[in-house]
């Protein structure tokens, strides 16, 4: 055995193993710093109990009052436990990429044999070679996988973000449409009542009495489901809250929508985010970047391993005088049956897929966001038309017909009818004015490469239904 000094060798394994790391309140923090517009600067995770009290107390104070969008933001990010999840969830995935950085322990192995009066100790302290060989190239991976734990963390909290944003403007809607239907169930009630008085008194034929009972079945349908829809968007929103019983029971939310913005964005300004910042081609950069990595660290290890072994042995004879030995040994594993071909294969594949992937996502940025912003756009135009030439005009007809009214030139019947008019038109007002900010909240999140395909999806339906009608 030759001889080595392999007190050295430890030490000089600590130095080059680094420390490849993974904090996730410095991740969170980034993020908040990036994405103020998302995070409002409230994302944390509690993994203390003063942390969970603190967020519980703000949570409070929100819900002490009617729930703005922003301010539904805000109560997820310190309320919900599926979000409190995924942050953990991502600290134990960044955890296991910096762990994959990192070399293997080494194994110690003791042997003692005693034959005809002789004794040996041996002592064996065996590393992996390739494993030692291949550190770079393993940090290097590593921090590869860092940044699409990192990257990843903030396509989650943005998707969850922009979930509660959807899910409050439903549930707003909602409540305001209820509203509204309860006013056409009063109004369908109210002639539903005064026709079967006139049909009773010979004023009204059958056919009159029928249309007007028809009316209020109908009225009576369109409110349950939009009892239902509101119940339903206001429990969807109770879910992505974190809301247990007590809290659902002290939720408020305002009476209306916001109000429109006075202007839309511009396209112009929009053409230069598309494929800037956006974490859908960060995400395939570094898969790809992260599939070139692995195929350069195993292209070694496909073909074969090696081990390292450093060895001490002392041989005590029979009078007990001890001699020392000392040496390194070398295992290498031989590819006679396998030489790897098929692991190199994938693995090049792998790295093919990824580039391929990384162009596709290029490719179709410019394409989805110009489909969101059409979205956002022509929902902005609906929703302006309604606020500013139909309802008005339903107002002005509305006006006419009660004046004609009381020179007795129309039936209270014709009066209802119109007064019913107004009421769908202020209804689907209330859906226009949705609509827009489900495709605002689907074209802010589409600039920062998170699509929201069931939104955008929701929005070209009712536009076409709306185009249609």
């Amino acid at each position: 055995m030759s001889h080595i000094h392999y007190r050295y060798l430890l030490p000089a394994l600590l130095v080059m193993t680094g420390c490849a790391s993974f904090d996730i309140d410095q991740s969170t923090q980034k993020l908040n710093q990036q994405y103020p517009a998302y995070t409002q600067g409230k994302l944390a995770l509690a993994s203390k109990p003063e942390q969970q009290k603190n967020m519980q107390e703000q949570a409070a104070s929100l819900l002490a009052q009617p729930l703005s969008q922003d301010a539904a933001v805000q109560l997820a990010l310190l309320n919900s436990p599926a979000l409190q999840a995924m942050l953990a969830q991502h600290q134990a995935a960044g955890a296991s990429a910096a762990q994959s950085a990192r070399i293997t322990n080494p194994l110690f192995t003791f042997e003692r044999n005693r034959q005809s009066g002789e004794l040996e100790l041996g002592r064996l302290l065996s590393f992996g070679l390739l494993d030692l060989l291949s550190l770079p190239q393993r940090q290097t991976m590593a921090q590869h996988s860092l940044a699409q734990v990192q990257t990843q963390l903030s396509v989650d909290v943005i998707d969850s973000v922009s979930q509660v944003r959807v899910a409050w403007v439903k549930a707003v809607a909602a409540q305001q449409s209820l509203e509204y239907a309860r006013q056409v169930g009063d109004a369908a009630d109210a002639s539903a009542i005064l026709a079967e008085r006139m049909y009773k008194a010979g004023n009204f034929n059958s056919l009159q009495a029928a249309r007007q009972l028809a009316f209020k079945a109908d009225a009576v349908a369109q409110l349950s489901f939009a009892r239902h829809a509101s119940l339903a968007t206001r429990e969807e929103l109770v879910r992505l809250l974190g809301l247990n019983d007590e809290q659902e029971k002290t939720l408020k939310l305002p009476e209306r929508l916001p109000d429109l913005p006075a202007a839309p964005l511009a396209a112009e300004s929009l053409g230069s985010q598309a494929t800037k910042n956006r974490l859908d081609i960060q995400l395939a950069k570094q898969e790809l970047d992260a599939a070139a990595a692995r195929q350069g660290s195993s292209l070694v290890s496909s073909f074969t391993d090696m081990e390292l072994g450093i060895r001490r042995d002392t041989n005590f004879d029979a009078a007990g005088h001890g001699e020392i030995k000392r040496g390194v040994e070398v295992s290498l594993s031989l590819p006679l049956f396998d030489w790897g071909d098929a692991q190199r294969t994938a693995m090049n594949a792998n790295t093919l897929a990824a580039s391929y992937r990384l162009q596709a996502t290029v490719n179709n940025a410019g394409s989805h966001l110009r489909s969101s912003y059409s979205a956002y756009r022509n929902m902005y135009d609906i929703a302006r038309q309604y606020r500013d030439e139909i309802l008005p005009l339903r107002k002005r007809i509305s006006a006419e017909n009660q004046l004609r009214y009381n020179g007795m030139f129309i039936s209270v019947f014709e009066l209802l009818a119109d007064s019913r008019e107004q009421m769908n038109s202020v209804l689907a007002a209330i859906n226009a004015e949705q609509q827009f900010w489900l495709a605002d909240a689907a074209l802010q999140a589409e600039l920062l490469g998170r699509p929201s395909a069931s939104n955008l999806n929701s929005v070209k339906s009712t536009a076409t239904a709306e185009a249609a009608h």
